[in-house]
């Protein structure tokens, strides 16, 4: 089918990408409540009817258009073709029709062959004589080109001067303004875009490698992604490069090299420990480490048959696969403005106490001993940005701005406390609950009055959506993937910075450090950045604790909430925050428990609490109903609950890639990102989801890892959205993933009510009472509280 033109799309003018929307009246989506009257059924036959006439339609205009321009192409080649043999020929019939009009009488045979002759060198004469005199050229221009080229020559010919072709001075050319920012449009569906494929070439040569050592072919593709086109050199010359693969562990890293290189193998090979240190690196960003302990990396890698790891890591610093930093008394000792990088080449001396040795001098002084730390380049110049940026706006913001009025005007004392800080500083942190997301939303208002470009950016949609709601405004609140990608927002001005004088980060432990260092990057001097949040949620999927490390460092002025959230909930949520799992009065069943004895009584029970209880005494619909479990495996976890809530919310046969229209399915487009969204539709392009009104399409071929079932989401996932109603699942087999923070985060998630399918008896209030631990090691907290200089 052949695409509109851009900004043709029917019944969107409007629109930025060139998208033929699918039948979707074919499929419906079921309505709030529906439940197993959904329509699951196939598309009927009049869909594809529908699909066959408009390809046909579209071809046979296509090819009616190319044909048409093609003959008339032809047609004035054709009558075109040679402007002297056409004029000829008009001539010789002119000449031949006068010669027939002025004889008197009919010519014989031999008179009339004379006369044609005579008359053809009279011709001939006559052309010979044109073309010795001057050619006038353009004789055949007219209008503005023919007045042109007279004046041209009258110029040149000193008949008259140039300048009296001009009756006025030729007016400025209107200075050039910056142009406005555009204002935000709905975005068009488009396919999610796909990872960049490896040439084909790289991969069949990586695939060839791989079965040397015996590895499954299936890891050519990564492989070469990763390692790139030279993937299979890299692979021959170092066979732990295979480490790099995502998925891939040591033991098999292991033997893929023992097939390869033999008895040239060993446990000390250098190639090997310098891949071990990066991979344990890796492994711990996912779990949000920036940065491991250099005693601890040594300790791994003494599990795994290392026998000197002290020189592993040496040489892993000499090759440049880590950095290794120092935190602790290097500040005091010293002085030569190296910062908190420890040389690469200090390993190499034999002085552990400046390398990765374990500061023994510090020791023997006396002194708070040197924690040395290792990180990859990408964390630690990342938390260097992020801390310089940091440190920029708090010195770059205007100290003297009057907001008295707007602080006075404030709905509550800790908003305009909020208001009066932001006047005064660059950065300014703010803490609170769900109800103290209002005085965020009432500074967004006030400085939206005062004529400054004030935003407020959310983790989620849902987010944003009560953002908009708290403002009034919906151009005052945007996602932050939207704001940093340009979807969303007012765009960016011509040096490249966000085009706002304030802006508001809500869901601000969601803020990983490479995100953080992006959008600080992003923020012209004199921005003013408010970090708000609430520290007692879980922390962000990337790697990094930015908001915590900002509140520890006391780099900035500290706005504690004081609007407690209001009913049952809120107070059981309050409680959970002080380490404190209390009873709660809930006469209109705000919170009810659940026990259960085991892990199928809990799915059981789940599925009835959705589908039937909730909705007929709350009042809250299935589709308004999220259900939270601690994890995605386990007899009681996202799949099996999922399974279990299809079957009696949306049954059908999954011929969608195992989705049926109808099916609520969580979208991840990148890492730390879950858009909840329901099926409509699948054709070529992709999966058609509605994502809060908005239509995406995710490709056939990433729909296995992008989407699952949305029933039942993990609390890492349900961070920064909240629901009508939530059903939180503790079966007795999550007793080891529970947490203050995670049961903190799942209880607070449900508006008007909470049910707690509740199967682990003690380990909940032992989760609650214990203190969140620091569960990550970064180094953005004594990078801020280091002084400048």
């Amino acid at each position: 089918m052949t695409a509109l033109p851009r900004g043709e799309t029917p019944g969107s003018p409007a629109a930025d990408d060139d998208v033929v929307a699918p039948p979707s009246a074919a499929v419906p989506a079921p309505s709030a409540g529906d439940g197993p009257e959904a329509d699951g059924g196939a598309p009927g036959t009049g869909e594809r009817a529908e699909a066959t006439d408009n390809t046909t339609d579209d071809t046979t205009d296509d090819a009616t258009s190319d044909e048409t321009g093609e003959t008339a192409d032809d047609a004035a080649d054709a009558a075109g073709g040679s402007g002297a043999e056409a004029e000829a020929d008009s001539d010789t019939d002119s000449d031949a029709a006068a010669g027939a009009d002025a004889a008197p009488a009919p010519l014989s045979e031999a008179e009339a062959e004379l006369a044609a002759q005579r008359e053809l060198r009279e011709r001939i004469e006559k052309r010979k004589a044109e073309k010795e005199g001057p050619i006038a050229a353009g004789g055949k221009l007219s209008g503005k080109a023919a007045d042109l080229l007279a004046a041209v020559r009258a110029v040149e010919s000193g008949e008259q001067s140039a300048t009296s072709f001009f009756d006025s001075p030729a007016p400025a050319a209107p200075r050039r303004t910056a142009p406005e920012p555009a204002p935000v449009r709905p975005r068009a569906p488009e396919p999610a875009r796909a990872p960049r494929s490896a040439p084909p070439e790289a991969v069949a040569a990586a695939a060839a490698v791989l079965a040397e050592g015996g590895a499954p072919a299936v890891l050519a593709g990564p492989a070469a992604e990763t390692l790139g086109a030279q993937a299979a050199d890299a692979l021959r010359a170092d066979p732990w490069q295979l480490l790099g693969v995502p998925g891939v562990k040591p033991e098999q890293a292991d033997g893929f090299a023992r097939a390869l290189l033999g008895a040239e193998c060993g446990p000390d090979d250098e190639r090997r420990t310098a891949a071990l240190v990066g991979w344990l690196l890796e492994r711990a960003a996912l779990r949000g480490h920036t940065a491991l302990a250099a005693s601890e990396v040594r300790a791994a890698l003494a599990e795994r048959s290392v026998t000197d790891p002290e020189a592993a890591v040496q040489h892993a610093v000499a090759e440049g696969v880590v950095l290794v930093f120092q935190d602790g008394q290097e500040d005091e000792q010293d002085h030569d403005g190296r910062g908190s990088e420890a040389p690469a080449e200090s390993g190499e001396g034999g002085d552990e106490g400046a390398g990765t040795g374990g500061g023994a001098g510090a020791e023997q002084a006396g002194q708070e001993p040197v924690q040395v730390l290792l990180g990859l380049d990408r964390y630690a110049l990342a938390e260097e940005s992020l801390a310089d940026g940091l440190a920029r706006l708090v010195n770059a913001c205007e100290k003297d701005a009057d907001w008295t009025q707007a602080a006075s005007a404030a709905g509550s004392p800790s908003a305009a406390e909020l208001i009066r800080a932001v006047a005064a500083h660059g950065l300014v942190a703010h803490t609170g609950g769900e109800a103290a997301r209002a005085e965020p939303a009432a500074l967004i208002t006030a400085a939206r009055a005062l004529g400054l470009r004030a935003l407020g950016a959310t983790h989620s949609a849902d987010g944003r959506r009560r953002l908009a709601g708290a403002t009034g405004d919906p151009g005052a609140a945007v996602t932050l993937a939207g704001l940093l990608s340009g979807e969303q927002g007012p765009g960016r001005d011509a040096e490249g910075a966000i085009a706002v004088d304030l802006l508001v980060v809500l869901d601000a432990p969601q803020l990983d450090v490479e995100t953080a260092a992006m959008l600080v990057e992003s923020l012209a001097d004199g921005t003013r950045l408010v970090l708000s949040g609430d520290p007692g949620v879980l922390g962000s999927a990337g790697a990094g604790r930015v908001f915590a490390d900002v509140l520890a460092a006391r780099a900035c002025p500290q706005i504690v909430s004081r609007t407690p959230d209001p009913g049952p909930i809120g107070e059981l949520v309050s409680g959970i925050g002080i380490g404190e799992l209390n009873q709660v009065e809930a006469p209109g069943k705000e919170v009810v428990i659940v026990p259960v004895r085991d892990a199928g009584e809990a799915v059981h029970r789940t599925v009835q609490l959705v589908a039937d209880s909730v909705p007929r005494a709350i009042g809250v619909p299935s589709s308004d109903t999220q259900v939270i479990t601690v994890g995605h495996g386990g007899s009681a976890g996202t799949r099996a609950l999922n399974a279990a809530l299809k079957q009696r919310l949306n049954p059908g046969p999954g011929r969608f890639g195992g989705f049926d229209p109808g099916d609520r399915v969580v979208h991840v487009p990148a890492p730390g990102r879950a858009e909840p969204a329901v099926v409509v539709s699948a054709d070529a392009e992709g999966l058609h989801l509605d994502c809060a009104g908005t239509e995406v399409v995710v490709a056939q071929h990433r729909v296995e890892s992008a989407v699952r079932h949305g029933w039942a989401l993990s609390a890492h996932q349900a961070v920064g959205m909240r629901w009508p109603a939530v059903v939180v699942v503790l079966p007795g087999d999550a007793a080891q993933g529970l947490s203050r923070s995670w049961v903190y985060t799942a209880f607070s998630r449900g508006e008007r009510h909470l049910s707690v399918v509740h199967g682990v008896d003690q380990a909940l209030p032992r989760a609650v009472a214990q203190p969140p631990a620091q569960d990550r090691t970064t180094r953005l907290r004594a990078l801020l509280e280091t002084p400048a200089g």
